[in-house]
């Protein structure tokens, strides 16, 4: 099974923004960053909107471990 694992909080932070901040920006509640950033959710389309937020790519903020 794979295993996600998650640079998101990295990402979010060097853009200086909060949980909240984040997920207002991207149309979802603070929860879901924060089950994203603990990888325990995942969403392609989602993911596709964060990196286009934070400018950095999927492949570097969110890592699958087989």
């Amino acid at each position: 099974m794979a295993k996600l694992i998650s640079n998101l909080k990295k990402y979010r932070q060097f853009n200086e923004l909060t949980q909240e901040e984040l997920a207002k920006k991207v149309n979802v509640r603070r929860e879901t960053i924060a089950r994203l950033e603990n990888g325990k959710y995942n969403s392609f389309e989602l993911a596709v909107r964060i990196s286009k937020e934070l400018n950095a790519p999927i492949e570097k903020l969110f890592i699958f471990e087989f």
